[in-house]
């Protein structure tokens, strides 16, 4: 397909970015603009991008301390609460935090990289409201996209005026389709497409390499075939014969969030599974990102274990985005269980990874947890000190497995095809 369109997105946390990287190649540079960070950017815009960023983090790490940082949290998660989405009601009263936000681009925020654009107006897809309420106030003549990146949304991503906005979304969820329309948003302007996954791990149309994947995880999450057995005809329906032995050991990975909260999590989860790991019965994961302090935590804590140099754990850390996202999707190839807080990652269960919750972060997270659980795609961490009893008695079971295909079945799949499509057909 003509490569057709900015891909616009944010860098703070993992969130925006990773929604934006399977997109890449719709861009004219195979670049993402990165909103907060871009060549040329004012130094007051960055500044005010700056403030955010910090603050959005702090806010995350003192969470962990107790009484004090979660009431700091608390106030703050307040502003981007998603209120009940019952009863029905009309939601497109514009919010403290989208005020706040207009009145900041009204002064001027933004302008700079929206003129850029508009010396060649290619469409804008934009994985954070923000830069979409920019281009749309600054008067960009092409069309506008806005990615929402949770199973539900605040009305901080729906424009001031939803009902004269042309900004189009494109929903993860159904959810989300029902929850922008009581936010205003014109049924025209919202495309359900699921969220956009990386194509490289699913192929095409038909998700060969998806399924081959998904073929040698589930031998590895149900090594009692308790769950196979009763299931044999639904399995060979959408995937065939199952191989007789993995192409790889039982792999957990854990995923640490962008601003490097809950990393102790996973200390104490290889600390439980250490003999299990020396023995060779499970291969860990450690995801540091792009966090040098992350991944000089776990190389700490895996030398007081003795477990430094073992070749049964991986750290995974790039000093820059890119190669971040494309060493981790890679290694997503052969993991059987994602261990994560709710957040984006929460859609990759569509890609029959079983997904253990850890605790929430803010309200978008808890929403993203919930649904998780109604769909039968994650399950809710017990304690870490204890993985090595409750992760093998989930594995044995066959409630990984279970999740795995659910996820398989029911998620979205295709959500990169179909924006690309949308968007060649909207605007060609």
């Amino acid at each position: 397909m003509e490569k057709r369109a900015w891909i616009i997105s944010v860098n703070m946390g993992y969130g925006h970015q990773r929604t934006a990287f399977p997109l890449k190649d719709l861009s004219p540079t195979g670049e993402i603009i990165c909103i907060n960070d871009y060549s040329g950017i004012p130094e007051k815009d960055k500044r005010i991008w700056e403030r955010t960023r910090r603050g959005y983090e702090l806010i995350s790490k003192l969470k962990r301390i107790p009484l004090i940082g979660e009431f700091s949290f608390f106030l703050f998660d307040q502003f981007q609460k998603i209120f009940s989405f019952y009863p029905k009601r009309d939601l497109s009263e514009p919010n403290f935090q989208l005020r706040q936000t207009f009145s900041l681009i009204k002064k001027g925020w933004g302008r700079h990289l929206i003129e850029k654009l508009k010396e060649n107006p290619l469409p804008v897809v934009s994985t954070f409201f923000t830069s979409a309420f920019m281009a749309e106030h600054f008067d960009y003549p092409g069309e506008i996209f806005c990615i929402v990146c949770d199973a539900d949304v605040s009305r901080t991503w729906a424009p001031f005026d939803p009902r004269r906005s042309k900004i189009k979304y494109f929903a993860p969820t159904s959810w989300v389709v029902s929850r922008l329309k009581l936010y205003g948003v014109k049924e025209e302007n919202i495309f359900f497409t699921g969220y956009p996954l990386p194509q490289n791990l699913i192929g095409d149309e038909k998700m060969e390499i998806l399924k081959k994947d998904l073929e040698n995880r589930l031998v590895n999450l149900d090594p009692k075939k308790k769950y196979i057995r009763l299931y044999e005809p639904l399995i060979r329906k959408h995937l065939g014969y199952l191989p007789s032995e993995s192409n790889h050991p039982l792999t957990l990975m854990f995923a640490v969030g962008g601003a490097g909260a809950q990393k102790e999590i996973g200390m104490k989860m290889v600390k439980s599974l250490k003999k299990r790991i020396k023995d060779g019965k499970i291969r860990i994961i450690l995801v540091a990102g792009i966090k040098e302090k992350i991944k000089e935590y776990f190389d700490q804590n895996l030398k007081k274990l003795s477990l430094g140099e073992n070749k049964n754990i991986e750290i995974i850390f790039e000093k820059d985005i890119k190669t971040y996202f494309e060493r981790f999707n890679e290694a997503l190839k052969k993991t059987d269980v994602l261990w994560t807080k709710p957040s984006e990652l929460s859609f990759y269960a569509a890609l029959g990874l079983p997904i253990i919750i850890a605790p929430t972060i803010g309200s978008q997270e808890e929403f993203n947890r919930k649904w998780l659980l109604k769909s039968g795609f994650g399950i809710t961490q017990e304690n870490p000190l204890y993985t090595s009893q409750w992760f093998f008695d989930f594995l044995e079971s066959g409630r990984f497995a279970e999740a795995a295909l659910q996820g398989f079945i029911e998620g979205e799949k295709l959500g990169t095809l179909k924006i690309k499509e949308i968007v060649e057909k909207q605007c060609g």
